[in-house]
C-alpha cells in the first residue's frame, strides 16, 4: 500500500507569520470588533469549548467520537481521594492497568489506566491537553506510562476520556484512547480541605490536606494566579491483619481444597521427589548417589528425626514447632508457613506532596500569556516475604541457576555432615525484603494564546521530567550466600572479589534457622546490603496550533485547525546493584536507555455540510528518530435527523512507536508462572501446575511500530428532558503488536534453560525443571478487541421542594479480546484469566459497570455508587479445554472453573453548613464484601487486584472543605 500524499496545509504559513508578528501589533489592531447584540428574539450564541479528540472549539459536547466526561462534582461524589483511584474503578479500564497496591511490580509506587485492556502504554494521558514525562520505572520493565498520582485532586476541573484511537490528533500512544486531565485555568479565593480515612479494622489510615489559593481577575486586574498544594500520607495494610477475610493475603490455600503438591500451601512444602519449596527451618536433599536407595534425592526437613532421612546428625532445635504455629500436614514432611500472610501487604504505605501553580496575564483583549508549574514528590514503602536462597535469575549474559545452592560438607547446620547437600531455605533471619521508592516529578510550561485575523492560536514550550530511585533491603548476594553456606574453594574465590565478604574473618559461615542468633551483624551486612536503581525520564516539547472558521456551510461554519509539534524524549533505567551480573538471588536484571526526537504536523476539519450532518476529518504526519515516518488519518460523521437523536460513526488509524525499553539498550529478567508440558507428559505431577519461572527478555532493535485501526458506531438519544442515552459499538485492531514472546510458546519451542540435577528419580527422560525461559520483544501478528459501551443518565425533580434525584450508568462489555501470534496461534482472552504475560495477571473481564444514584437537596447530597466486575473463566484463554488450576481432587478450581463476579457499593455524602463550610464523608465497600478467591494472579495473594476494595474491607473517610 502506498503512503498517503502529504496534506496541503495552506493556512499554516499565515499562522506562523501571525505568531512571529503578533507581539508587534498594537492592541487596538488586535482587539476584535464588538459584535452587535442579538435581536431580542434570538438566543445568545453558546460558548465554544475544546473537547478532547479535537483541536477545534465547538458548542456541542457530543462529537462523532465517544467521549466520557467526569466533572468536579463527579470526582467529589466518587469519594476517592485521588484521580488514580477513580480511574481504576471505571468500566473502560481493563487488563494491563497498574494498581497502586502492586508493591512487588516493576512500577511500584505508580498507578496507570489501561483503556480497552490494551495496556497502559497504549493509553495516552494528557495534562491540559499536553503530554507529560513518563514514570521512570516502566511497567513490566517494558511499557512506559504516565503516573496518575501526579495530579492534585483539588486542581482538577474535569477529566475527559476519549474512548478510541486518536493518533491523528495526538500522535503516538493514543491507540486505545486518551485520558485528558484538565486543571483549573483560573480561580479567585481560598480553599482548605482536610480529610481522614480509616478502615473498619483501624488500619490503612489516609490523611489528606489541601490548600488552594487564587487571586486576580482577568477581566478587571488583567491577571490571575492560582496555586494548589496537597499533602497525603497513607498507612500500610498488612496481609496478616486480614486473616479474617477469607483467602485475602494467603498463599496457603489448603482450607479451600488446594494441596501442598500444587505449591498452594504456603512456604516450605516438599512437593515430591527432588522437589521442595523454601523452608524457614531448611529442607535439605539427601546427597546419596545410590539410585536404588529409597531416599535417593529426596528432600527432608532439618527438624526431622525419622531414620528414613539418612541424616548423619539430627537437629531437634529445628523442629517446626519452634518456628511457627501454622497448621501443618505436608505429606512430604515439610515445615509449612505462610510467609505471604506474615510479611506481605494489601496496600503499601505512601507519603506524597503535590503542587500546581498557574499564572495567567491578559496582555490585551485578544491575547493571554500563561505559565504552569507542577511538582510531585512521593515515597512508597513496600514489603514482601524473606528471600529464599535458590531462586534463579537472569541477566544479559544469560540465566543464572541458583538451584545447586548447598550446605557445605563441614557446615555445622548440615544434617548430612560430611557431604554437601542442596538446601531450600527461607531466610527469615535476614528479614523481609522491603523497598522504598522515591520519585520526583516536575513540569514547567510557558504558553501564549489568543486570536488574530479570525484565528484562535495557541503555542507552548514544555519541559517535564520524572526521577526515581529504589532502595532495596533484604535481598541476598549470590556470591556471598554461596560462600557462607558452602565455603568450597570455588565459592570462596568468587566471593573474595566482593569487599564485603573479604572483610569477614576467614572461615565464617552463615548459621541458619535455630542457630541464626550466632551470626554477627557483619554477616548480615555482607549477605544483604542496600542495593539501588535509578530511573530518569525527560521530555521537552514545542507546539503551536491554530483554528479558524473559514466559511459558512448550510449546517454551520466550516472550521479547520492546523498545528505542528516537536518533541525530544529520553529515558534511562540503571540496573539494580548486582543484577547486572546476576548476583542478586531472586531479583532479575532490568535496564534500558534510549532517546529520540519527533516532529509532527497535523490538520483537522469540521464540516456541517447540512443542518443534520456533520463531517470531521484529521490527518497527522509524524517523523520518529530511528523509527521512521507515519501518516495517520481520522474521519467521523454525525447525523442528527431530529434534535433529540443522533447517529455517529468514526474511524481512526493509530500507531505506537517502540519505547527505548523495547528497542534500545538493556534487557529484562523477571518472573512469571507456567506449566512444564514436557515434564507433565512424563508424569512429573508438580510440573502440571503453574510454577514460578525466571523470564529473560531482550530488546529488539528491528521492531516496527505498532499500527492500529479503530472503528466506532453509535447513537445518542435524549428521549425526554434531562435524560440522555448513548450506545457505541467499537473495535480496535492492532497489528505489529510489541509484546514479550509468549511464555507458553517459548517453552513449546524449547527456548528454556533447565536444571538437569533437579530431575525426578525413576522417571526416564526427565530433563529437570525449567530454570529460565528465554524470550525477546517481537512484533506479534495482531490483537482484535471488540465491545460496546452504554452510557445513560437522567435526573428528576422531586415535588414539594425535596430536591432532585439523578442516576447514571456506564457499562462496557467485551465481545472479543483476541490475539494472534506470528505462528497463527489464536488466543481470545475476553472473559478469561489471561493474558498472564501482562501486569500482575488480573484477567480480562467481559463486563465492567458503574452505577451512580444521587439525591441532591440544597445543602445535602447523598450518592451511592455500584462498581461491578464480571465473572472470569479461570482459563488462560478461551481456547483452553482445561482449567488453569484444579483442586487437590483434580476438579476444576474454583468450582465450575469460574472466579465469581464482584460488586461493591460506595456511599458518599456532603452537607453544606453554610456557603463557606462543607462537611463530606464516604464509606467505601458499604456492605463489607469479601473478594472471591483467585488462586492464579500474582498481583495479590488470594484475591484479584481488581477487587482491592474487598481485600481492604469497609473503609470510612470524613473531611471538611472551607472556602473563603
Amino acid at each position: 500500500m502506498r503512503p498517503l500524499p502529504p496534506p496541503r496545509l495552506r493556512p499554516l504559513p499565515a499562522l506562523l507569520s501571525a505568531l512571529l508578528t503578533v507581539s508587534a501589533l498594537p492592541a487596538q489592531a488586535q482587539a476584535p470588533t464588538t459584535p452587535p447584540p442579538p435581536p431580542p428574539d434570538q438566543a445568545a450564541p453558546m460558548a465554544r469549548v475544546e473537547i478532547t479528540g479535537s483541536n477545534i472549539r465547538r458548542a456541542q459536547a457530543e462529537t462523532a467520537e465517544p467521549v466520557q466526561s467526569l466533572t468536579r462534582a463527579d470526582l467529589e461524589k466518587s469519594g476517592r481521594t485521588n484521580v488514580a483511584e477513580l480511574m481504576q474503578t471505571l468500566a473502560v479500564d481493563n487488563q494491563g492497568s497498574v494498581p497502586m497496591g502492586f508493591g512487588a511490580g516493576f512500577a511500584a509506587g505508580a498507578s496507570a489506566i489501561s483503556l480497552r485492556g490494551l495496556g497502559a502504554a497504549s493509553t495516552l494521558v494528557l495534562l491540559n491537553g499536553r503530554r507529560v514525562a513518563s514514570y521512570g520505572f516502566a511497567d513490566d520493565a517494558q511499557k512506559l506510562f504516565t503516573d496518575l498520582n501526579i495530579i492534585p485532586l483539588d486542581a482538577v476541573d474535569r477529566v475527559e476520556i476519549l474512548k478510541g484511537g486518536a493518533s491523528a490528533i495526538y500522535g503516538s500512544d493514543a491507540v486505545a484512547g486518551v485520558v485528558n486531565i484538565i486543571l483549573r485555568r483560573d480561580y479567585v479565593g481560598n480553599l482548605v480541605r482536610f480529610s481522614q480515612g480509616l478502615s473498619e479494622q483501624k488500619d490503612g489510615g489516609d490523611t489528606r490536606f489541601g490548600l488552594t489559593h487564587g487571586h486576580g481577575n482577568l477581566d478587571t486586574d488583567g491577571y490571575n494566579f492560582l496555586m494548589t498544594v496537597e499533602y497525603g500520607k497513607r498507612r500500610a495494610i498488612w496481609n496478616r491483619d486480614r486473616a479474617d477475610r477469607a483467602a485475602v493475603g494467603r498463599s496457603d490455600l489448603r482450607p479451600w481444597g488446594y494441596s501442598a503438591q500444587q505449591t498452594l500451601s504456603g512456604f516450605g512444602t516438599i512437593t515430591g521427589p527432588n522437589a521442595s519449596g523454601s523452608s524457614v527451618s531448611g529442607n535439605v536433599r539427601n546427597p546419596s548417589t545410590d539410585e536404588n536407595a529409597a531416599n535417593f534425592l529426596n528432600y527432608y526437613n532439618r527438624g526431622s528425626l525419622s531414620p528414613d532421612t539418612g541424616f548423619t546428625r539430627t537437629f531437634p532445635g529445628a523442629a517446626c514447632s519452634n518456628f511457627t504455629n501454622h497448621p501443618q500436614g505436608d505429606p512430604g514432611g515439610g515445615c509449612l508457613t505462610d510467609a505471604t500472610q506474615q510479611f506481605g501487604q494489601v496496600q503499601p504505605s505512601q507519603e506524597n506532596g503535590n503542587l500546581y501553580a498557574r499564572y495567567t496575564m491578559q496582555l490585551n483583549p485578544a491575547w493571554q500569556a500563561y505559565a504552569e508549574v507542577n511538582g510531585y514528590v512521593t515515597s512508597v514503602h513496600t514489603q514482601t516475604t524473606p528471600s529464599g536462597v535458590s531462586a534463579s535469575v537472569g541477566y544479559p549474559g544469560g540465566p543464572v541457576s541458583n538451584a545447586d545452592v548447598r550446605l557445605g560438607a563441614d557446615h555445622p547446620d548440615n544434617p548430612y555432615f560430611g557431604s554437601s547437600a542442596r538446601i531450600r531455605y527461607l531466610a527469615q533471619d535476614v528479614g523481609p525484603r522491603h523497598t522504598t521508592i522515591r520519585s520526583n516529578f516536575a513540569r514547567a510550561l510557558l504558553g501564549l494564546k489568543g486570536s488574530w485575523n479570525n484565528w484562535d492560536i495557541e503555542t507552548g514550550l514544555l519541559y517535564s521530567e520524572n526521577k526515581g530511585r529504589t532502595h532495596n533491603f533484604g535481598f541476598l548476594q549470590r556470591d556471598i550466600t554461596f560462600a557462607l553456606l558452602n565455603p568450597s574453594p570455588a565459592n570462596v574465590a568468587a566471593a573474595q572479589l566482593n569487599p564485603l565478604y573479604a572483610a569477614l574473618p576467614p572461615g565464617t559461615v552463615w548459621r541458619i534457622a535455630e542457630n541464626a542468633a550466632l551470626n554477627s551483624p557483619a554477616v548480615y551486612a555482607a549477605l544483604s546490603p542496600e542495593i539501588t536503581a535509578d530511573a530518569t525520564s525527560r521530555m521537552a516539547q514545542f507546539d503551536v496550533k491554530g483554528s479558524s472558521e473559514l466559511t459558512q456551510l448550510p449546517g454551520g461554519p466550516l472550521a479547520v485547525a492546523v498545528g505542528l509539534e516537536a518533541r525530544r524524549d529520553r529515558v534511562e533505567l540503571t540496573p539494580t546493584t548486582g543484577t547486572e551480573r546476576g548476583n542478586i538471588i531472586g531479583l532479575g536484571f532490568s535496564a534500558y536507555e534510549g532517546k529520540r526526537t519527533q516532529q509532527a504536523v497535523y490538520g483537522e476539519v469540521v464540516a456541517p455540510v447540512v443542518k443534520q450532518i456533520e463531517l470531521t476529518a484529521a490527518l497527522r504526519y509524524d517523523h520518529y528518530q530511528n523509527t521512521g515516518n507515519t501518516w495517520n488519518p481520522q474521519a467521523g460523521i454525525k447525523w442528527t435527523p431530529v434534535r433529540s437523536f443522533a447517529l455517529r460513526a468514526a474511524f481512526a488509524r493509530g500507531f505506537r512507536a517502540p519505547s527505548p525499553a523495547e528497542n534500545g539498550r538493556g534487557g529484562l529478567a523477571a518472573f512469571s508462572t507456567a506449566e512444564d508440558p514436557q515434564r507433565c507428559a512424563l508424569g512429573v505431577e508438580v510440573a502440571c501446575s503453574p510454577a514460578a519461572i525466571a523470564l529473560i527478555t531482550s530488546p529488539n532493535p528491528d521492531l516496527s511500530p505498532e499500527r492500529s485501526k479503530s472503528y466506532s458506531l453509535g447513537a445518542v438519544w435524549d428521549p425526554v428532558a434531562r435524560t440522555n442515552v448513548s450506545v457505541d459499538f467499537w473495535r480496535i485492531k492492532r497489528t505489529n503488536e510489541i509484546n514479550q514472546e509468549q511464555v507458553t510458546a517459548a517453552i513449546e519451542r524449547g527456548n528454556v534453560a533447565r536444571d538437569p540435577a533437579g530431575a525426578e528419580p525413576g522417571i526416564p527422560g526427565d530433563p529437570g525443571p525449567i530454570v529460565a525461559v528465554l524470550t525477546r520483544y517481537i512484533n506479534s501478528n495482531q490483537t482484535d478487541v471488540r465491545g460496546v459501551d452504554l452510557d445513560a443518565r437522567t435526573s428528576i425533580g422531586l415535588p414539594g421542594g425535596y430536591g432532585a434525584l439523578a442516576a447514571d450508568i456506564k457499562w462496557t462489555r467485551l465481545f472479543r479480546w483476541q490475539r494472534t501470534e506470528p505462528d497463527g496461534t489464536v488466543s481470545d482472552f475476553a472473559g478469561t484469566h489471561g493474558n498472564c504475560d501482562v501486569t500482575n495477571c488480573i484477567g480480562t473481564p467481559k463486563d465492567r459497570a458503574n452505577l451512580n444514584l444521587s439525591w441532591d437537596s440544597g445543602p445535602v447530597r447523598l450518592t451511592a455508587t455500584v462498581n461491578y466486575r464480571g465473572k472470569l473463566d479461570n482459563r488462560l484463554r478461551k481456547e483452553d479445554a482445561e482449567c488453569a488450576v484444579t483442586f487437590d481432587d483434580g476438579s476444576d478450581a474454583p468450582p465450575g472453573c469460574k472466579i465469581a463476579s464482584f460488586t461493591t457499593v460506595d456511599l458518599t455524602g456532603r452537607w453544606k453548613l453554610h456557603k463557606q463550610v462543607e462537611l463530606f464523608a464516604s464509606i467505601q465497600n458499604l456492605f463489607d464484601r469479601e473478594p472471591p478467591l483467585d488462586p492464579l494472579t500474582y498481583g495479590a495473594a488470594g484475591y484479584n487486584p481488581l477487587d482491592q476494595s474487598g481485600a481492604i474491607g469497609r473503609y470510612y473517610e470524613a473531611g471538611l472543605r472551607w472556602t473563603f
